[in-house]
Parts: structure tokens; C-alpha cells; sequence
């Protein structure tokens, strides 16, 4: 959520920068002129309580005296009357002009690359040799099938497209890819979480998938309730509503969870393998800050995302996304895109972004600064990583050419030794 004090001073400001990411000027107009309608009620109805006021107390003089007061009280039943209607119509005004607010992204950096498509994105280091391979790689799904450790057909047949089975060597790969991310995270600080997978309707509008996104999530039906599509949703949601104590900042949190997403927007892409399901493991990790502390969250969170790359040994690039690709709810976003051969192309398996304080505002997050004033707290967040992603990316990186996969040297004690996947 912006701040609306800042959108009627920086006005010219905020239209420009919206505008990078799509929002026409009308919308930041039609916002204004509800809150002046509502500013211009607000002292009406002010005005109106405070003549109130005065002629009680001028009733109530005059029943000391004991004289007439008939006229005043009359006066008295009309000016409640008109309170009563302006209250209510108030309140609709405040409902218009909280509802108008929410439709708008944040404010994106200054460095942000501007653009109203994925195009143009920045590219800003690149790490790893990418796998020299002497034969033709296969795609993580055809390797998966051969070794019968992923199963698409009777995840489709159990539950619908986009949903499988891991068997055998694949389930204990996933398992080991993401208790690796989750030993790493925790060594690096970070606090480890077991949230709940179903939320309510404030979680949702807290973190910014409520009210834009709710074609692209799960709901209970007749519930105010959501199956998380990340755990940034119950992670951010910890503190809604609270005020953080400022020696416990920085806070650190990372979760694995499921993520459950409909995928209402990409009706024909990546339609087979784990690179675009309804249902995933991610591990997440969230960052609760100062707000002069924010930045350097930032390249510290890319920085151990990165981390973990490296570790695997998977070649990568960092790109800044433009203004209109990264999320609704940031104000810059760093992707990590792991090399492919089967493709022979990058693709995201994280996105680490700075909120700065849009997700604050929405949850209500504080903090009260040194001279005892409370501040809103800035949010980041950033998939530590996506697990499913992570084990494609590993089948078609440290594939044989007899089929087999050679296990990462890091993950071999998670897999208890094994060192290779063969039929």
C-alpha cells in the first residue's frame, strides 16, 4: 500500500513512476479526487460536531435558567441527522478510497530498469561454467521418466495436469535439495519457521495477493481461506498488526513449504516437467528491517540465494527485472536464472525483492525508532530456493549420456551416500 499523503504531495512523481509499470494517470487521479471528497466531508462532519456540541451546551444553559430550549433541541435533531447521513456516507468514501489504493503497485527503484514487458531486463553478473556436454541433453522430464523417479502421467490421472509423483530416487532428491537449502539458511542466520499452509483473506491482502490476485490461488470454498502460494504469506503475516521491538531488528526467517498455485495466467506455458506446477515445494526467506537498512538486505539476500547455486555447482545469471515484470508489491527484483542445456537458456528459480514498506502498510508492521516514533519496517523476500526448479535444473546439468545423473558432491550425504541416479 503507498502512503496517500505521499501520493497527494509527490502527485507528479507517483504518475510517473506508475506509469512505467501500466497505471494510467487517470487511476492516481480518480484516487485524489476520492480523497478530497472524503478530506472535504471529514471537515464537514467536523464542523457539524462541533455546532452540536455548542448548542448542547447552550440546551443545557438554558434548562439551569429554566427557559425554552425547544428551538435548540429541534436545531440539535437536524445537525445529528446530517452527521448521521455524513458519517455514512464517510464511511462508503473511506471503503472507495482504501479499495482504489490497494489496485496500486509500489513505487519502483530509481535503478529499476524501465519497461512494460519482461524485455529489457539488466543483467548484472553471471556465475559457473555451463556443462560441456558431448552429447544431445535431454529435458529434466524425458531423464525423470527414463529413470522412473517422475511419474506425470499418474499425477495427472490422480489429480490433473500440472501435478506428478517423485519416486523412489527423485522423492529422496527433493528431500535432500531442500534440507540442504534449509541447513544452509539456518547456518546463515536465518530463523526456521513451520507456518501454516492455509491462510485467511487479510493474510492474503497483507502481502498484496488480495485483492488483484485472486484468480491465481486456491480457496476453500464458503471460507476466508487460501491455500498459500508462498510461505512469504504467512511469514510476512507474522507480525501483522504488530509492532516489531527495535533490538530484535533485523529479523531473519526461512520456511519449506508447499505452494499452491492455479497458474491462471500461463494457459500453454511449460506444460510439461516442474518448471510450471500447481503444486511445488519452495524453501522462502523473508526479511523484516529498518527501512536504511533495506538496500543492502537486498544484495545480501540475492547474495545467499546465489550462495546456494554455487554450492550445487549450477551455472546462473543475476538480472534486475524491469519495472512492469517484477512483483506487484516491489519496488526492485533480483532474479537468479539457472542455466538449462536441454533448452540451452536461463530460467528463474528465485526472485529476491525489497517491498521497502508497501507490504508493511498493507499488514500493519512497526517498529518505533530511537526517538520513540513509529515507523513502518520494510519487508524482502526470496526463494531459498524453488525446490522443484532446483532438481530439473540439477537432472539436465549432471546428466550422463547413458542416462544416469551424477548426484552433486553436496548433496551426496543427504542422499545417504548415493552418488549416482541409474535406472
Amino acid at each position: 500500500m503507498l502512503d496517500l499523503k505521499m501520493i497527494r504531495q509527490e502527485t507528479d512523481m507517483v504518475k510517473e513512476k506508475l506509469a512505467t509499470r501500466g497505471i494510467p494517470a487517470k487511476e492516481i487521479d480518480d484516487l485524489l479526487a476520492l480523497d478530497a471528497k472524503r478530506r472535504e466531508l471529514i471537515a464537514k462532519s467536523e464542523t457539524m460536531k462541533a455546532q452540536r456540541n455548542q448548542v448542547s451546551d447552550d440546551i443545557s444553559k438554558m434548562k439551569r435558567a429554566h427557559e425554552s430550549a425547544d428551538d435548540q433541541i429541534a436545531q440539535m435533531r437536524q445537525v445529528s441527522a446530517a452527521i448521521k447521513q455524513a458519517d455514512a456516507e464517510l464511511e462508503t468514501l473511506q471503503t472507495q478510497v482504501h479499495d482504489a489504493a490497494a489496485q496500486l503497485p509500489n513505487i519502483p527503484n530509481d535503478n529499476v530498469p524501465v519497461g512494460l514487458d519482461e524485455t529489457g531486463s539488466v543483467e548484472i553478473r553471471k556465475w559457473g561454467e555451463k556443462p560441456n556436454l558431448d552429447f544431445t541433453p535431454k529435458a529434466h522430464y524425458e531423464l525423470g521418466e527414463d529413470l522412473d523417479i517422475l511419474d506425470f502421467e499418474r499425477g495427472a490421472k490422480v489429480s490433473g495436469s500440472r501435478y506428478l509423483y517423485y519416486l523412489g530416487a527423485g522423492a529422496r532428491l527433493e528431500r535432500a535439495v531442500y534440507n540442504f537449502f534449509l541447513d544452509q539458511n539456518t547456518a546463515a542466520g536465518f530463523k526456521e519457521v513451520l507456518p501454516p499452509y492455509i491462510v485467511n483473506d487479510d493474510s492474503m491482502y497483507g502481502t498484496g495477493q488480495f485483492p488483484k490476485f485472486k484468480q491465481d490461488v486456491y480457496s476453500l470454498e464458503g471460507q476466508d481461506m487460501t491455500l498459500i502460494p508462498t510461505a512469504e504469506v504467512p511469514l510476512v503475516n507474522y507480525y501483522r498488526d504488530e509492532v516489531i521491538p527495535e533490538e530484535k531488528l533485523p529479523v531473519w526467517f526461512t520456511a519449506l513449504t508447499p505452494a499452491f498455485r492455479s497458474e491462471a495466467g500461463s494457459a500453454g506455458r511449460d506444460t510439461r516437467g516442474l518448471i510450471r506446477l500447481h503444486q511445488f515445494n519452495k524453501v522462502e526467506m523473508v526479511k523484516f528491517c529498518k527501512p536504511e537498512d533495506s538496500w543492502n538486505e537486498l544484495e545480501s539476500l540475492t547474495k545467499h540465494a546465489e550462495m546456494l547455486l554455487q554450492k550445487l555447482g549450477l551455472a546462473y545469471h543475476v538480472i534486475t527485472l524491469t519495472t512492469s515484470d517484477m512483483s506487484f508489491t516491489a519496488a526492485m527484483t533480483h532474479d537468479l536464472e539457472v542455466w538449462f542445456p536441454a533448452q540451452q537458456t536461463y530460467r528463474e528459480i528465485s526472485s529476491c525483492s525489497n517491498t521497502t514498506d508497501f507490504q508493511a502498510r498493507r499488514a500493519h508492521i512497526q517498529y518505533r525508532d530511537e526517538n520513540g516514533k513509529l515507523q513502518y519496517v520494510h519487508a524482502l523476500n526470496g526463494s531459498g530456493l524453488a525446490v522443484g526448479r532446483t532438481v530439473a535444473a540439477i537432472l539436465e546439468n549432471y546428466q550422463n549420456e547413458d542416462g544416469s545423473i551424477t548426484v552433486p558432491e553436496v548433496l551426496v550425504p543427504y542422499m545417504g551416500g548415493m552418488t549416482k541416479i541409474t535406472k
